[in-house]
C-alpha cells in the first residue's frame, strides 16, 4: 500500500482535495477528525485530559475553548498536551492503516495541516501540498465566519510558509485553477505512484522509529 502525506497552508483547499481522492477509492485519513474523535464523549483523550487539565472536561467531553485557555495559562501546558495526545493519534492511525492495508487498499492518503512541522513528512512514502496564489487563500479565509485579517495572520505566522511547503514537496495540486484542474492533478498523481515499478522518493525513518512500516 501507497502512503502519501497531504498538507497544505490554512485555505489552499486540503480538504475538496482529499474528497477528490476519496472519491477515487483511496482511504484519506484525517488528523483533525481524529483528534475531534479522542476529545468527543467516550474518547480515548477525555479522561487524562481531565485529569492534566482540570476543568476542561464538560459533559464527558473536552471544551476546547477551556482547553485553550488551560494552555494559555501555562507555558509547559502545550508539551504535556502533546505527550497526551500524540501518542494516541498515532496509535489510530496505524491501526486504520493495517485495517486498510488488510483489506487490500492500495492507497491511503494522511491529511495532516502540520505535516513538515512534526516531522510526518518522514513517515509517508511521498507528500502532496495543496496550493493556491496567495490572494486566492486570502479571500478563502476571510470569508469565513468569524475570520479576521489579524486571526488569519497569527495563523499564518505558526504554519510553515506556503513556499517552503512547495519546495519540499513531492507532488503539488494547485487549487486556485478550479475544480477540474485540481481533479486533474489528483488523477496525475494516483497514476504515478500506482504505476507499477513507480518507487518512493527515499523517504526514511530512523532505525527503530514506530510508524517505520507506514510506507510499506
Amino acid at each position: 500500500m501507497i502512503v502519501l502525506g497531504l498538507t497544505g497552508s490554512i485555505g489552499m483547499g486540503k480538504s475538496t482535495t482529499t474528497a477528490m481522492f476519496a472519491d477515487r477509492g483511496a482511504l484519506v485519513w484525517n488528523a483533525d477528525a481524529a483528534v475531534h474523535a479522542l476529545y468527543a464523549p467516550g474518547g480515548a483523550a477525555v479522561e487524562p485530559l481531565a485529569a492534566a487539565f482540570p476543568g476542561v472536561v464538560v459533559d464527558g467531553a473536552v471544551d476546547r475553548t477551556r482547553l485553550a485557555e488551560a494552555l494559555g495559562r501555562d507555558d509547559t501546558a502545550f508539551r504535556r498536551l502533546e505527550t497526551i495526545v500524540h501518542p494516541l493519534v498515532a496509535a489510530g492511525r496505524l491501526a486504520e492503516l493495517e485495517a486498510a492495508r488488510a483489506a487490500g487498499v492500495r492507497l491511503a492518503v494522511l491529511d495532516i495541516p502540520l505535516l513538515f512541522e512534526t516531522g510526518g513528512d518522514r513517515a509517508v512514502d511521498a507528500v502532496v501540498v495543496v496550493t493556491a496564489d496567495p490572494d486566492i487563500q486570502r479571500q478563502r479565509v476571510l470569508a469565513r465566519p468569524g475570520m479576521t485579517p489579524e486571526r488569519f495572520a497569527a495563523i499564518l505566522e505558526r504554519q510553515m510558509p506556503d513556499a517552503e511547503k512547495r519546495r519540499r514537496a513531492d507532488f503539488l495540486i494547485d487549487t486556485g485553477a478550479g475544480l477540474e484542474a485540481a481533479r486533474a492533478q489528483v488523477d496525475l498523481i494516483m497514476g504515478t505512484v500506482l504505476a507499477p515499478g513507480w518507487k518512493p522518493p527515499g523517504r526514511t525513518l530512523p532505525a527503530g522509529d514506530e510508524t517505520s512500516h507506514e510506507g510499506a
